[in-house]
């Protein structure tokens, strides 16, 4: 296991400054699914907190959802593409083996001054990128960066499997950060951490060096997602509550102090169960899993922009941002809005 922490110590503040999010117009519900594999509403409701999820068209790729959510959050913090330094997309469902699905959106878009490139930490890959940003800004060396999470995984889901077609859901989230000093103190405190050991709890096997696409496969479903559904309920639960009291006992903070955690949207009895194990309200605890199912590296920018729009986090209120994914990684970040 390696895990890095970082506390800010420079009067260069990463600050999110706009938001924005999308996700696709096609809806598949809990009774589509009944047709499809052998369950319920019931049941999938039970066990996951999902009533539908979002899925892409043929037509519809990675790169086009995380423009748009770029677009979004571009717009609403009023900065132009042309302004930006740093362009991230968090995914593990790219637009292609390479180029980067960043370099796509940074066509699309017209940042033609960003550097850019993808960050593969599955679910915790837009908490990953924030990290970057913070210290990139810390430093100095950019002034503006858009962090992307965006993802189409129902183009690599089982939909034979009953126990993981349910889950997943495509859609993307994306957040504009700036370096400030003016007050504001953005993001505060960020850890990371990951454990390769686990790494068969989630994962697609092919197609990549090891399961190269000339080379006919053992099973055709290597293509596809293949999870462990207990193990990753319990690394998950571990995980998240270890690394939001890692940031509230870094900071000196409780959970009076925050307004609000946003989670990684995984399962809402996970979520459940470590909001639990904090002590944290339901008040405090945001939850759109009903809506959108997992949709990995985009749930969390999709949760907060939905959070922010709703009028649930003010400027000056301090929330935290955590993750868990395949990897297995994780991570969280402390930020005050």
């Amino acid at each position: 296991m390696h895990s890095r922490a970082t506390g800010r110590s420079s009067s260069n503040h990463a600050v999110i400054t706009g938001c924005g999010s999308f996700a696709p117009a096609k809806i598949l519900t809990n009774d589509d699914l009944a047709h499809m594999v052998e369950t319920s509403d019931e049941w999938i409701t039970t066990r996951t907190g999902i009533k539908v999820r979002h899925v892409t068209s043929d037509e519809e790729s990675t790169a086009l959802l995380a423009t748009r959510a770029g677009r979004r959050a571009l717009e609403h913090a009023g900065v132009e593409a042309n302004d930006l330094d740093l362009i991230i997309v968090a995914t593990i469902t790219p637009e292609m083996p390479f180029p980067s699905t960043a370099c796509f959106v940074q066509e699309a878009l017209g940042a033609k001054k960003a550097w850019v490139f993808d960050l593969a930490a599955a679910c915790s890959g837009f908490v990953y990128g924030l990290h970057i940003v913070q210290q990139f800004m810390e430093n100095g060396r950019i002034d503006k960066a858009l962090v992307i999470g965006a993802e189409t995984l129902t183009k690599i889901t089982n939909w034979k499997d009953r126990a993981s077609c349910i889950l997943f859901g495509d859609g993307a989230g994306a957040v504009l950060l700036e370096r400030k000093d003016d007050g504001r103190r953005g993001i505060i405190y960020s850890t990371l951490g990951a454990d390769g050991e686990y790494w068969e709890a989630l994962n697609c096997k092919a197609y990549g060096s090891r399961y190269p696409a000339k080379n006919a496969l053992a099973d055709p479903d290597m293509t596809l997602m293949q999870i462990k559904g207990r193990e990753v309920y319990q690394q998950a639960v571990r995980r998240i509550v270890d690394s939001v009291t890692e940031c509230l006992n870094r900071c000196n903070l409780t959970v009076d102090d925050v307004k609000m955690v946003i989670s990684h949207q995984m399962n809402a009895r996970i979520i459940e169960s470590a909001a639990k194990r904090l002590n944290l309200p339901d008040e405090k605890v945001f939850v759109n899993i009903s809506q959108y199912g997992n949709t990995s590296a985009a749930s969390v920018p999709i949760a907060f922009d939905e959070c922010v729009r709703a009028g649930r986090l003010q400027r000056g209120d301090i929330f935290i941002f955590v993750a868990f994914g395949a990897g297995v990684t994780w991570g969280a970040s402390v930020i005050e809005f």
